[in-house]
């Protein structure tokens, strides 16, 4: 029993939810700053680490805009060393 409420209270602590103050003000990070915050995520986290004042996602945000720059940066940060791995096991394959 302990160990369902434990998953249930971890699993209720990743849900998402909106963010109120989203559209609010003028100056809030969009899509642009998303797609920077994203990119950059893998230094950001490594540094968060070691620093409290320091964090990976801009909480107020423009809302939509914003999200899709972040994930879009995050691919683009994750997704060239996934690239570029299985292309040299293509080029290993072809010299056997």
């Amino acid at each position: 029993m302990a160990l369902a409420v434990g998953v249930l209270l971890v699993l209720g602590a990743c849900a998402a939810t909106g963010n109120e103050s989203a559209g609010t003000a003028s100056g809030q990070p969009g899509f642009w700053l998303g797609l920077w915050h994203g990119a950059i995520s893998p230094i950001t986290f490594l540094v968060s680490l070691f620093r409290d004042d320091v964090g990976i996602y801009e909480v107020a945000n423009s809302g939509g805009w914003y999200d899709f720059g972040f994930m879009f940066g995050v691919s683009i940060a994750f997704g060239s060393s996934a690239r570029a791995g299985s292309g040299s096991a293509r080029r290993r394959g072809r010299s056997r």
